[in-house]
């Protein structure tokens, strides 16, 4: 079954550690965060449970359909948004269990001063087929 995790930059319950953003860490706090990521992507190939990852810029902006070739942009999303997503990656695994799992290992990345963020994660399957629909 494979599994999305998402990584946001602000967003889910209540933090147990409220750090500063990403962009406020000092060059080697971002660097130990960085390799904490590709050192936990390495042991997932290593079993076989990697599929894929990618880190998020903050920029972008929301499209819409505004009717025949006139696409509605917006300016967003915006920094202050706490949906932003800042990443994701997409696992291999026997059950939810050790997806639940996964998350929360990489939920330990250090941040400020070294300590874990324990940001949260979240999990989403995906699906394999469309969604059936009974009446």
């Amino acid at each position: 079954m494979k599994y999305l995790l998402l990584k946001h930059y602000r967003g889910g319950p209540t933090p147990i550690v409220d750090h500063a953003p990403m962009d406020r860490w000092t060059p080697s706090e971002v660097d130990a965060h960085i390799r904490y990521m590709r050192d936990f992507a390495a042991g997932l190939k290593r079993t076989g449970e990697f599929v894929g990852e990618l880190a998020l810029s903050p920029e972008g902006a929301f499209v819409r359909t505004d009717g025949p070739g006139r696409p509605v942009v917006t300016d967003g999303p915006f920094a202050e948004t706490k949906d932003l997503v800042a990443g994701w990656m997409i696992i291999d695994v026997e059950s939810w269990d050790r997806a639940v799992q996964l998350a929360g290992e990489l939920s330990a990345a250090p941040g400020p001063g070294g300590g874990p963020i324990h940001e949260w994660l979240e999990v989403r399957p995906l699906l394999t087929a469309p969604p059936t629909v009974t009446e």
